[in-house]
């Protein structure tokens, strides 16, 4: 086999690979999946550190590679300039405190709770940002798109306030996300007298509710149904979002 190989100059690698049944969609797919979750984790990443944390993760891939996804998945976005940098946040956007850890929200408009997550389609991957009521739980604003840029959480909050009109001293909750960092959000915010609540650093429990909804949602429909694509997802959304009264899954998607 050796001497074949280098009478033909062919690596036994590449003529192994090339004998191997080709698995390229499952592997893709999964390697996709753990892009996606890298990329909402670290949402102030470029490829390099992307491909690295990939790497970490026991992916075999490069740089280009990682950049073709990435591009692919509308996932460069999530990159900013032009900022100065006030807190020790990754993106260098103004973070606020954390107010929400001290509140028991007993009134309808008194504490919102936002969160981002990825659903992972047959064939793509899609996002949903959520707005929930922190007493009643009750999804009160919500959007569905292939793309994390700051517009997916806008949506939400602006269906949000449409349905809502709260008054001000309201308390809004998330993570330390770029786009809920970002000026246009938190200017949307301070317009209507919101004031402005975020996890600490690496702390997850402090948005216990929102994540929780999430793996709720993911584990009891999204699993459940074959959803090919976003055309296939969206319309259950739009069905039942519209018409919940309550924050439950099954109202929701």
């Amino acid at each position: 086999m050796n001497a074949l190989c280098e009478m033909t100059g062919v690596s036994r690698a590449g003529y192994y690979r090339w004998q191997a049944p080709r698995a390229a969609e499952p592997v893709e797919m999964e390697l996709r999946h753990e892009l996606q979750k890298a990329a909402l984790e670290w949402p102030a990443y470029g490829y390099r550190r992307i491909t690295a944390e990939l790497q970490h993760r026991g992916f075999e891939v490069n740089r280009k590679r990682v950049l073709r996804l990435m591009r692919e998945d509308n996932l460069l976005c999530l990159r900013r300039r032009s900022f100065v940098i006030t807190t020790d946040s990754r993106h260098g956007l103004p973070v606020y405190p954390n107010l929400a850890r001290e509140m028991t929200p007993a009134a309808t408009n008194q504490l919102w709770v936002a969160d981002i997550t990825y659903i992972r389609l047959r064939t793509e991957f899609v996002y949903l940002a959520v707005l929930l009521g922190a007493s009643s739980r009750k999804v009160i604003g919500w959007a569905l798109g292939r793309t994390l840029e700051a517009e997916l959480a806008l949506s939400a909050l602006r269906m949000a306030l449409a349905q809502r009109q709260p008054a001000a001293g309201l308390v809004h909750h998330s993570d330390r996300g770029v786009q809920y960092a970002s000026g246009d959000y938190t200017e949307l915010l301070k317009e209507h007298g919101i004031t402005i609540s975020m996890s600490r650093k690496g702390n997850p429990y402090d948005n216990g509710a929102c994540e929780s909804f999430m793996k709720t949602l993911k584990y009891e429909e999204i699993y459940r149904n074959d959803y090919r694509d976003l055309n296939e997802a969206y319309q259950p959304v739009v069905k039942n979002a519209e018409t919940c009264d309550q924050g439950n899954v099954s109202d929701v998607l």
